[in-house]
């Protein structure tokens, strides 16, 4: 008996999902997808973002925040560049609510421990994912963090070990980068900054240093550089912003990242991780509530495409075609599935199809992959 997904759509947000035209025939190389070129090429195009170098936060940040309101609306027609006032993505509230956090009224940032690498003349921001940072290691620096912070007059709460949240009127309108946006590059353009002057802030700056200095030949970075790993020698700032009333266009929301969570949570949706397969999925919704649409976001491929991985990068595309894009694919086929948009990230921009059972038979429709990525 065919098995029918009850949901009137299902959307997949893939972050980093395209490679550069740069890139593109090493990442892809001898990789085989036919069910995702197949879909592509019968799909109808929707929103084309076409991010700028600079932005400090990426393009699926960027989408997930635009969906539930958080932002403004998007003026992205198709292929236009993404304007300044899209820039961010105020997200650190609704990663502190589904953290377990209550944000309220006040305006929050979210901060992390990472490693700043001294390159030749410059400061390089390592992937934070790269650190294998334990979460016991992780409280004891918070631990000893703390008090330096909340001296300073600022407010902190860390619900996990990983990820804390800092409030204070002196940080103004400060504006930080994403730590995946400035990952494995000179950090004096991805510092925090005041978003309507530039200026750095004295502030913020005071914090990061007594922090800085308080984990300087720390025991915990001790035995972590005695193992061969880096130093956790400094804290990230990004994400700041204040919650405010969201609403979503999805009646499920399927994510493991914080803030698409959050934002879910805030916007009363039902909340649950990413499953790791379309089979799971259909299970999982045949077994409960279900009309409306579904969310559904994969990232397979952040740490990847960050360290410019193309091996791994290709070895989780090949599963994604085999566990969510050829099942889809099927699905529509089937008609068990009535619709399925697909969201595709790069680094700086985002394309968005839309493919129904009555695309698939206009033969006529060749999009190529390719055609997707961004210069």
């Amino acid at each position: 008996m065919r098995t029918i997904m009850p949901a009137d759509r299902l959307h997949l947000l893939v972050p980093f999902a395209l490679p550069s035209a740069a890139a593109a025939s090493t990442a892809l190389a001898g990789l085989e997808y036919p069910a995702l070129a197949k879909l592509v090429a019968r799909a109808t195009l929707g929103e084309q973002v076409i991010g700028e170098d600079f932005q400090r936060t990426l393009p699926h940040e960027r989408w997930v925040a635009r969906q539930f309101g958080a932002l403004g609306p998007a003026s992205a027609n198709n292929a236009q560049p993404a304007p300044a006032a899209d820039e961010e993505a105020p997200l650190a509230p609704y990663m502190l609510l589904a953290d377990g956090g209550t944000p309220g009224d006040a305006t929050w940032a979210c901060v992390q421990p990472v490693h700043v690498r001294i390159a030749h003349d410059h400061l390089v921001l390592i992937d934070p994912a790269s650190l294998e940072l334990a979460d016991a290691d992780a409280a004891t620096l918070y631990t000893v963090a703390r008090p330096l912070i909340e001296e300073l007059g600022v407010r902190i709460e860390a619900p996990t070990p990983q990820r804390w949240y800092l409030s204070s009127e002196a940080f103004g309108t400060l504006a930080g980068a994403s730590p995946l946006r400035a990952s494995g590059r000179n950090i004096e353009i991805w510092l925090p900054h005041e978003a309507h002057s530039g200026q750095r802030s004295r502030a913020w700056m005071k914090v990061q240093n007594e922090v800085q200095m308080a984990w300087f030949e720390h025991p915990v970075n001790e035995a972590r550089e005695a193992r061969g790993l880096p130093a956790v020698n400094s804290i990230w700032f990004h994400a700041q912003g204040a919650l405010r009333t969201v609403t979503s266009p999805y009646a499920r929301v399927r994510s493991d990242a914080a803030a698409t969570r959050g934002l879910a949570l805030a916007a009363k949706a039902q909340v649950d991780v990413a499953p790791a397969t379309f089979a799971a999925l259909a299970a999982a919704l045949n077994n409960g509530s279900g009309t409306g649409a579904t969310l559904v976001e994969l990232d397979p491929f952040s740490a990847a495409f960050i360290q410019q991985d193309w091996g791994r990068w290709n070895a989780a595309f090949a599963q994604l075609e085999r566990d969510w894009f050829a099942p889809a694919l099927t699905a529509l086929q089937t008609g068990a599935l009535a619709a399925l948009d697909l969201t595709l990230c790069g680094d700086t921009g985002s394309v968005t199809l839309s493919i129904t059972r009555g695309d698939l038979r206009k033969f006529w429709r060749r999009r190529l992959f390719a055609s997707l990525f961004i210069e």
